[in-house]
């Protein structure tokens, strides 16, 4: 009796009461949680669980081609087919059957998805770009297997043109680790990107934009159908073409001329567009395009013979001879000396205990054009002793040496203008004295320069005095737009009296003439301007450089040569190089002319006759 009394208890009015309000109590909370999943935050987690379904599907731009001056298209690209990995999606368990596919290390694989894993777990990124047909159709016939794999499309480049040519239009590759936290949000694992020459210098223009498609997927993260009719999608905008100052057929005729470590660059005075710029040894960019095996690339990148460097525009030798013209310059405007003004040359020139000798031997009373023509260093020696090293280094660093002269040239140099405070910081200041400019003054010594410095300075004496700085892009094209685009450079008239160049070209037309140093670089019907250069290396053997612009008057080429280590003057070995460049060039300029006025008369055999004797 005394149980039944005690259930009987348990449901009195006060206990039930107290159980439908906990009841109640939890049934609100329930409701409340209901109501704030379903009508507060719905619209949140709708968003998130449509994340969950809509996959982010990049689709890549097409890299901007590359015309020469002529309008000629001679980089442009070709389709190719990637692999990409979505991290979060990907079974490892299918890892080796994923690298047999590929036909690459297992490990190697392993560590590239796993390093994805970490910094892009949601984004489908490259793991094998350029794939044949082969692999595609393996991966395409295998989709249920391989959960997070995919192809994508995208392209390569195709180089329409016979030399290599890789220092003046660089290669593309795929990003490195460390450049993808650099270089912002845009790029991804995966990506290429210009490394070098024109394709690095004008990347963020080349590369276009990325583009979104918005896809729905299943469980496997394979594409089912498009999201709301593409209406979210942004499409991809291609990149910008290039239109050069370069002529590639001129480029390519120096490319196959020069067989010998060295390089050559040439300009057009009046705009400082770069014709043509050549860097030997060098490798062949093909290589380079779509996917590169790690032993190709290596194989190139320690090649004893260096011919990743850029001997046009890393280098920095002695000008030797070549510096003469800016020391008579300097000596003309300071008034040390006149066009009249004779110093003696005994084929020695001693300057307290040392001596320096006078190549051609003795030259006697000899006044600037001479000394230009027959390159006397003694006469030389003495005006540079008489300018001094704060009147050195001011005209050095007028003509542009000492610095990065080109506007888009990356991979450049600025050489060595030596001056009071270098020769303090190297030797200390009572470690060198004013006898430096002995050397100096000839071009040997501490200065060091680059064929493309050269190339502006020629330039600049061809202009008398107008230095534009030299460039290799000549417009950007908006495909998008069409249109185009010039770009500006910068252009100086440096403070020198316009008659004191009409001796320098003098004395250049002479070196070039009966009795010059570089007679060999003389062309039929043309008046050219030049001048040598031996510049001496301790190390190994001597190189030689030449110089020059033609015509004399109204200048449309002007050039630098080098051979590294020729082992002879510049006049045996550099200048005849520009003396087959001119000829070249001058039979282009003839054939275009000829087609601009004879569109319909053109004699195909006349052309042919003028190609073959330019070559």
């Amino acid at each position: 009796m005394e149980t039944l009394s005690s259930y009987s208890d348990f449901g009195t009015p006060k206990r039930r009461r107290i159980l439908y309000g906990v009841i109640g109590f939890i049934s609100a909370l329930y409701v409340g949680r209901l109501v704030q999943l379903q009508i507060i935050e719905g619209e949140e987690y709708r968003s998130k669980s449509e994340l969950q379904a809509i996959k982010q599907i990049v689709k890549e731009p097409v890299r901007g081609g590359i015309y020469d001056r002529n309008g000629t298209l001679i980089v442009h690209n070709t389709p190719s087919q990637a692999i990409t990995v979505t991290p979060a999606e990907f079974d490892v368990r299918t890892l080796p059957f994923l690298a047999t596919i590929l036909g690459i290390d297992e490990d190697e694989l392993r560590t590239k998805i796993d390093r994805y894993r970490k910094t892009s777990p949601t984004i489908p990124v490259k793991i094998y770009r350029d794939a044949d047909a082969r692999i595609v159709a393996a991966v395409e016939e295998n989709r249920n297997e391989l959960p997070g794999i995919a192809v994508l499309s995208e392209s390569k480049r195709v180089y329409d043109f016979k030399g290599n040519s890789p220092h003046l239009f660089g290669y593309t590759k795929e990003i490195a680790e460390q450049q993808l936290a650099q270089l912002g949000d845009y790029y991804r694992p995966g990506d290429v990107i210009g490394y070098s020459g024109i394709e690095a210098g004008y990347e963020n223009f080349m590369r276009g934009r990325k583009g979104i498609e918005f896809a729905a997927v299943n469980v496997l993260g394979q594409r089912v159908s498009s999201f709301n009719n593409g209406k979210n999608d942004v499409n991809p905008e291609d990149g910008f073409n290039l239109k050069l100052g370069i002529d590639a057929r001129l480029q390519d005729f120096i490319d196959s001329l020069i067989d010998r470590r060295g390089a050559a660059v040439v300009i057009e005075p009046k705009t400082g567009e770069i014709l043509a710029l050549v860097s030997k040894p060098d490798y062949d960019l093909r290589k380079f395009s779509g996917r590169t095996p790690k032993v190709i690339y290596d194989s190139i990148a320690n090649d004893p013979e260096t011919p990743m460097f850029n001997r046009a525009t890393q280098t920095s030798y002695p000008p030797g001879s070549t510096w003469k013209m800016l020391m008579a310059l300097a000596g003309l405007q300071e008034g040390i000396v006149d066009e009249n003004t004779t110093l003696q040359c005994n084929g020695v020139f001693t300057l307290g205990n040392k001596s320096f000798k006078c190549h051609g031997g003795v030259h006697g009373a000899i006044n600037v054009r001479r000394a230009i023509q027959v390159s006397c260093n003694s006469y030389f020696y003495q005006l540079g002793l008489k300018l001094g090293v704060k009147r050195f280094e001011q005209y050095g660093k007028m003509f542009g040496f000492g610095a990065k002269t080109s506007a888009d040239v990356i991979d450049e140099g600025s050489g060595l203008l030596p001056s009071a405070q270098y020769m303090n910081r190297r030797y200390g200041k009572n470690g060198w004295t004013e006898g430096v400019l002995v050397n100096w003054g000839i071009g040997q010594g501490e200065v060091g320069v680059t064929p493309l410095q050269m190339a502006s300075y020629a330039a600049t004496l061809a202009n008398r005095g107008l230095w534009n700085q030299p460039h290799i892009v000549r417009s950007l094209i908006d495909k998008q737009q069409g249109s185009e685009q010039e770009l500006a450079f910068a252009s100086n008239q440096l403070p020198i009296k316009p008659e004191y160049f009409d001796i320098i070209h003098d004395g250049m037309q002479a070196v070039v003439g009966r009795g010059g140093t570089a007679s060999g670089a003389a062309v039929d019907g043309v008046v050219v301007c030049g001048k040598t250069g031996t510049a001496q290396n301790s190390q190994n053997k001597d190189h030689a450089w030449f110089i020059c612009f033609a015509p004399r008057e109204n200048p449309q080429i002007a050039m630098c040569v080098m051979i590294e280590n020729a082992g002879a003057t510049g006049g045996t070995i550099a200048a005849p190089i520009a003396q087959k460049i001119m000829e070249r060039y001058f039979a282009l300029q003839k054939i275009d002319r000829e087609k601009t006025t004879k569109p319909n008369n053109t004699d195909s055999t006349k052309v042919t006759k003028d190609i073959a004797q330019a070559k």
